[in-house]
């Protein structure tokens, strides 16, 4: 029921800046909780950051804390996630995920529904 198309992902330097988006065309993410996940390269899929519906509640990983920033935008049914002062380590295929529950969860399995990935990369 619900399509999530990705954009925004590329290359770019260390300490440089990216914009996720997150669509679902048609669709809202009214009721539902949101979520951006990575996978780094050899790695597992690994949590990120997470969003009520109204925006009110939200979550980081530590690794991302002070650097990224997680919003949604109801009219445009869209997601984004702000990365700024990246760093090679950071570099990862990201995933947004929507639950069918109205609460944050930083669980994998708590989310039913994901995106097909954008490839973001930062050189050193």
């Amino acid at each position: 029921q619900v399509r999530l198309v990705e954009s925004g992902g590329g290359l770019v330097q260390a300490g440089g800046s990216l914009r996720l988006s997150c669509a679902a065309p048609g669709n809202t993410f009214s009721g539902r909780a949101a979520a951006w996940f990575r996978r780094a390269p050899g790695k597992e899929r690994e949590f990120v950051s997470t969003i009520t519906w109204t925006g009110s509640n939200t979550d980081y990983a530590d690794s991302v804390k002070g650097r990224f920033t997680i919003s949604r935008d109801y009219a445009r049914n869209t997601l984004y996630l702000q990365m700024n002062s990246l760093k090679p380590e950071d570099t990862a295929i990201y995933y947004c995920a929507v639950r069918t529950d109205s609460i944050i969860s930083s669980i994998i399995e708590d989310y039913a529904y994901w995106g097909q990935g954008t490839q973001v990369t930062v050189s050193s």
